[in-house]
Order: C-alpha cells, then structure tokens, then sequence
C-alpha cells in the first residue's frame, strides 16, 4: 500500500492546543517529499495563509469543502451555497441570539459563535425544508449545505491535481473530518479527536495536537506507505 498525497486538518490536528501552529509539525510536513493539503472548515485566506507560512504549494480546501484551489497564483473555486444558508440563518435568528464569524469572507456557509444550544437549533432546522446542516468543529458551528463537505472538496481538488482521492491519507481531529476519511483511502484521528472521527479512523494516534500529527506522519513512513 503505497499513497501519493496527504490532506490533513488546521485547528486541532496540526496546531497546539492554543490553536498556535505546531512547530514539530510544521518541521515534519515540510520534510514530506509527497503533496500535503490542507484541509479547513476556516476560510479560504487562512487557509491558503497557513499553506504559504508551512512552505506548502497552496493546495487547500476551506470552508468545509465550498471553497478550494489548487494554487497560491490561481483563484479559489466555490459552491454556491450561501443563500440557503442565510434563509436557515434567518430563521434561527428568531430563536437564538446569533454571532456569525467572518461574514466578509465566507462565501458559501456561515459560521457562528459557540453561545447557544446546538442540539435545540438542529432540532428546530429539521421542522424546515432548508437544504442545510449544522456542524460543530469545536471551534465555530458551521451551518452549511448537505452537499458540501470535505470529502466533496478533496474528490474535487484531487482530480485537479490528476489524482483519485483514494490516493490520500487524511489526518483530522473533528466531526467535520468525517466524511474526508470516508474519501480518503486512509484515516488517521488525533488523540484529541471527537469520537465521531476516532469511529472513521483506521488509526488513531496516541498524542494529540501536533503531537498526533507527527506521529500520524511516522507512523505512515514506517509502514512505506508515503
């Protein structure tokens, strides 16, 4: 078993817990001789801030999969999802008092502050028709399509970089990193990882943050299979 690219998560998987980029992680990436993408629920800027600041190519894919690209010289690709969104939105907002983050530069799901019930939110959005889900990556909820996800962006990201998403292994710590494993012809969870994604995983690292990712990376050289 041999795999050509890694795509891995940002906050939780490669950062400290203090959302501070792992240096170790960082030193380890960067000694990789296969493609690593990056792979966010954050925006596109950040991600592409992130690629730039490890020494990377600028493959990533943000927002949960709505937004991806191949190339720091290239512009980003997105879904056109935001409308939906902002009707659920809506909506919510005559139940909960609701704080988006970084409305200027989402451009295909809205993310918001974690200060109210999730459970009741997601349980009022199914009394509507909204083609929408809510997702909580621990460090915003997302309401985003059902037609989105990671998993969709990487299938699409890898046919640009002429390659299968089976070709990957993926690495992440979060709900939203599911659907990612499910693509990815590998998965490894950090030890900090809810337990959705430690059920997708075929392994999960003893260390977490950073931490995990390096191991997750060795325990990939060991085996030859990157």
């Amino acid at each position: 078993m041999k795999f050509k690219a890694i795509v891995v998560d940002i906050d939780g998987t490669i950062t400290c817990e203090n959302r501070e980029l792992h240096l170790g992680a960082v030193k380890k990436i960067r000694s990789l001789k296969v493609p690593v993408v990056l792979a966010t629920g954050n925006i596109l800027c950040y991600a592409r801030t992130t690629s730039k600041l490890i020494g990377l190519d600028g493959a990533v894919i943000a927002e949960n999969g709505g937004a991806i690209t191949v190339r720091y010289d290239l512009n980003g690709t997105f879904e056109g999802s935001l409308e939906e969104c902002e009707k659920a939105f809506s909506f919510l907002s005559g139940h909960f008092k609701l704080t988006k983050l970084d409305p200027f530069y989402r451009k295909t799901e809205i993310a918001l502050r974690r200060d109210f019930d999730l459970k009741k939110a997601i349980n009022l959005l199914e009394t509507q028709n909204f083609d929408v889900e809510m997702v909580d990556t621990k460090y915003a909820i997302h309401i985003k399509s059902t037609r989105i996800n990671k998993g969709v962006g990487l299938e699409k990201l890898a046919e640009m970089m002429g390659l299968e998403a089976a070709d990957f292994v993926a690495i992440g710590d979060s709900a939203n990193d599911v659907e990612l494993f499910e693509a990815a012809g590998f998965g490894i969870a950090v030890a900090n990882g809810d337990e959705k994604i430690k059920e997708a995983a075929n392994y999960v690292t003893d260390a977490s943050f950073g931490e995990g990712a390096v191991e997750a990376i060795e325990f990939l050289e060991s085996n030859g299979w990157i």
